[in-house]
């Protein structure tokens, strides 16, 4: 019996072909999303960013930090599937913001008149009120910066994935992290619902799915900017690079 098993299989090349093209994907991935390469070329060190102390940068497993022996500050981390998480949560929150920008953000109730808000109509109300630079810094910090840091995120990310580079991505990372104290949606949140407690005494304010669709993307781009340690993301780069 197991000899005429054996022979129809013999007689289907295509499904053995299929299965050895799968294991050796699977294997593939498996050492592309394998924790942290090393740097060749000798003994690497990092300092800390707190007292200056030098020390040798070794290999961490994942989930550990490296702690300095002087002040016990983080060194570095080796988070578990940095790639994968960088990459997930950036793709969430960019089609997350087009949720944002097309349902309400605010609709308040008052004097049987009913408005809706969004950003970019709320950015507009402030150009046309008067107030053009409070209308700029709106659109640039709360919709800007988010859908450039989440897109620059997956533009250098995604590639490293399956072990490539994008071009221009060192340019990208080197921007990356010049622009992350920018992303200020926690900070537009907390003042929208400070602004909510005056505006409920003249108006009913109800939360659109916009407003909440913002909250899980201050979520995702707080969980993408944490995924990965700044130290990894360029070693991997120097990795991919050569």
């Amino acid at each position: 019996m197991w000899n005429a098993v054996w022979k129809d299989w013999a007689n289907y090349p295509s499904e053995w072909s299929l299965i050895h093209k799968m294991k050796k994907t699977f294997f593939r991935l498996r050492r592309e999303l394998s924790p942290w390469p090393r740097l060749p070329g000798g003994a690497h060190f990092a300092a800390c960013h707190f007292c200056d102390t030098l020390h040798e940068a070794e290999p961490l497993a994942e989930g550990k930090a490296a702690l300095c022996r002087c002040c016990g500050e983080v060194l570095y981390q080796n988070r578990p599937a940095s790639l994968a998480r960088v990459t997930a949560f950036s793709l969430t929150a960019l089609i997350l913001m087009v949720v944002v920008n097309l349902f309400p953000f605010l609709v308040m109730d008052g004097a049987g008149i009913r408005t809706t808000l969004n950003l970019v109509s709320g950015a507009k109300a402030l150009v046309a009120s008067g107030s053009p630079l409070l209308g700029i810094a709106l659109a640039l910090f709360t919709i800007v910066t988010p859908l450039v840091l989440a897109s620059g995120l997956l533009y250098v990310c995604g590639p490293l994935l399956f072990g490539k580079i994008a071009p221009g991505a060192t340019h990208v990372a080197k921007w990356l992290n010049r622009m992350e104290p920018w992303n200020m949606i926690e900070v537009f949140l907390l003042g929208v619902l400070v602004s909510l407690l005056k505006l409920d005494k003249v108006a009913d304010v109800n939360f659109g799915i916009g407003f909440w669709a913002f909250g899980v993307v201050m979520l995702c781009m707080a969980a993408a900017v944490s995924g990965i340690d700044r130290d990894e993301l360029w070693d991997r780069l120097e990795v991919a690079r050569k």
